[in-house]
C-alpha cells in the first residue's frame, strides 16, 4: 500500500487586492468593444487596456506591468496571437493569457498549440459578432475564467497561485463555505511529510480545513488499481502533457479515462497531443467503445463520458450522453467519476488536476465511498487550485502533490501489492 502523501505550505492571509486587471487584444474594433463591455460589467474585473494586435499588446504590457490577464485573439495583422504569446509572457512573467478563437478546426489547432506554449485557457468565440453579446455560455465562460485568474493579495515575490472562482453550481458540501466567500481559499500546502493512515470511513461531510492547518489525508486504497480517471480544467492541457510524458515512459497498461473541460473540436486535437507526447494510444472516446488495457480515452467536447458494464459480457464500455451539464460543464468530471465508482469500486484511482470551480468533488466522494482513492495536484503548481483544492479541503485525498510528482505516484501505486 502506498502511504498518504502531501506537500504543504502556509497560505498568505487577506483578501484579493482589487479587480482583475485585463487587457483585451483583438483586431476587430467591434469585438474588442463587445468583449470589453462584457468584462467591464463584472465589478471584480477592470479592463485597463485594449489593443488591436500582438505587437501593440507587447508594447503596452512593457509600459504597464500591473496587467493580470490578457484575452488574446489569434488571427491579427502586424503580429498574430501565437507569435505574440511567448513575447507577452517574457515581457510580464506571471501574466495569464486566455486565448479567444473560433470553433473551427484551424482555430482549435492553433489554440491547443497556444496552450502548449503557455496560455492557461481558451474561450471559443461564437460565430457572428451579435452572438458575442447574446450567447450566455460565452459570457459565463469568459467571466468565470477571468475571475478564476485573480491574483492574490501577497506581493509578487510571495504570491500564491490564484484562488478558485466562485462556482455558480452547487458545490461539494465540504467546500461550500469556500465557494461562497470571495476572500476564502482552500488550504494551501507546506513541506512534504508522510501522514499516518487515516480512518477508512469516507469523510463526506467534513468541513473545510482552516488555511493554517494541514490538509487531512486518508490512507490510499488497498486494492489493485483497475482504472485511472483524471479530471481537469483551466491549465489542464499542460498538466496532462506533463503527467503523460512520464506515464508513457513507464509504459503503464492500466486503462485511463480523462475529462478535460474543453469544447468539441479541441478535444480530438488534445487527444492527439497526448498520444504523441506519451506514446500511449489516446483517442476521443466513442459510444460503446471497450475500456481496454493500454488505452487512454478522452471525453469528447459537449459529451459526458461514463463507463458501464456491457449487458451479458459485463466488460466495461463507454457510454456518451448529452444529459444536462453539471457544474455548467459538458463534459463534466463528476458523472465520469460516479460511473467509475459504480463499475470499478475499490479499483478506481481518481486524479484531480488544476482547474476552476469544484467539478470532481462529488464524484470523488463516490470513488472514496466505493473504496477507491483520490489524489490531487497541489496549489503551487496549479494554474487554479479550485478543483484539486475542493477535494483536498473535503478530506478525500490520499496525496496532494506537485504536478511533477503525480505520475511517479501513480506508477508506484500501480506497482504496490495489496496489503
Amino acid at each position: 500500500m502506498i502511504e498518504a502523501e502531501t506537500r504543504q505550505r502556509p497560505v498568505a492571509t487577506g483578501h484579493q487586492r482589487g479587480p482583475v486587471r485585463v487587457m483585451v487584444v483583438d483586431d476587430s474594433a467591434v469585438v474588442r468593444g463587445l468583449v470589453s463591455k462584457i468584462l467591464a460589467g463584472d465589478p471584480a474585473i477592470e479592463v485597463v487596456a485594449i489593443e488591436a494586435n500582438g505587437a501593440a499588446a507587447i508594447a503596452r504590457l512593457k509600459r504597464r506591468q500591473d496587467i493580470d490577464v490578457i484575452v488574446l485573439d489569434i488571427d491579427m495583422p502586424v503580429m498574430d496571437g501565437l507569435t505574440a504569446l511567448p513575447l507577452l509572457l517574457q515581457a510580464r512573467p506571471g501574466v495569464r493569457v486566455i486565448i479567444a478563437s473560433s470553433l473551427s478546426q484551424r482555430g482549435a489547432e492553433i489554440s491547443v498549440r497556444a496552450l502548449e506554449a503557455g496560455a492557461v485557457d481558451c474561450v471559443p468565440k461564437p460565430s457572428g459578432v451579435g452572438a458575442i453579446m447574446t450567447r450566455e455560455d460565452f459570457r459565463r465562460d469568459l467571466l468565470g475564467k477571468v475571475r478564476s485568474l485573480a491574483p492574490p493579495t501577497a506581493p509578487p515575490s510571495q504570491a500564491q497561485p490564484p484562488r478558485p472562482a466562485l462556482s455558480p453550481a452547487k458545490p461539494c458540501p465540504a467546500v461550500s463555505a469556500l465557494t461562497r466567500s470571495p476572500g476564502a481559499r482552500p488550504p494551501a500546502l507546506r513541506q512534504p511529510h508522510t501522514a499516518a493512515p487515516l480512518s477508512p470511513q469516507p469523510l463526506l461531510s467534513a468541513e473545510p480545513t482552516p488555511a493554517h492547518q494541514p490538509v487531512a489525508l486518508r490512507a490510499s486504497g488497498r486494492s489493485p488499481v483497475k482504472v485511472i480517471a483524471i479530471g481537469t480544467s483551466t491549465g489542464g492541457p499542460m498538466a496532462l502533457l506533463e503527467v503523460f510524458a512520464h506515464l508513457g515512459a513507464a509504459r503503464i497498461t492500466t486503462p485511463i479515462l480523462i475529462t478535460q473541460h474543453m469544447p468539441k473540436t479541441f478535444t480530438g486535437i488534445l487527444a492527439d497531443r497526448i498520444a504523441r507526447r506519451s506514446g500511449l494510444a489516446c483517442v476521443e472516446a466513442t459510444n460503446g467503445q471497450a475500456v481496454e488495457s493500454g488505452l487512454v480515452l478522452l471525453a469528447p467536447g459537449d459529451w459526458h463520458m461514463l463507463v458501464e458494464e456491457q449487458v451479458g459480457t459485463r466488460r466495461p464500455v463507454i457510454r456518451l450522453t448529452q444529459d444536462a451539464p453539471e457544474n455548467y460543464c459538458r463534459p463534466s468530471v463528476d458523472p465520469m467519476l460516479r460511473s467509475v465508482a459504480r463499475v470499478y469500486g475499490a479499483g478506481a484511482l481518481a486524479v484531480i488536476l488544476t482547474g476552476m470551480g469544484s467539478d470532481g468533488c462529488r464524484g470523488s466522494e463516490a470513488v472514496v465511498a466505493a473504496g477507491g482513492s483520490v489524489i490531487a495536484q497541489d496549489s503551487d503548481t496549479s494554474v487554479v487550485w479550485g478543483m484539486p483544492g475542493a477535494v483536498a479541503a473535503a478530506g478525500l485525498c490520499s496525496a496532494v502533490l506537485p504536478i511533477a510528482e503525480v505520475a511517479p505516484y501513480i506508477v508506484r501505486r500501480l506497482a504496490s501489492k495489496p496489503s
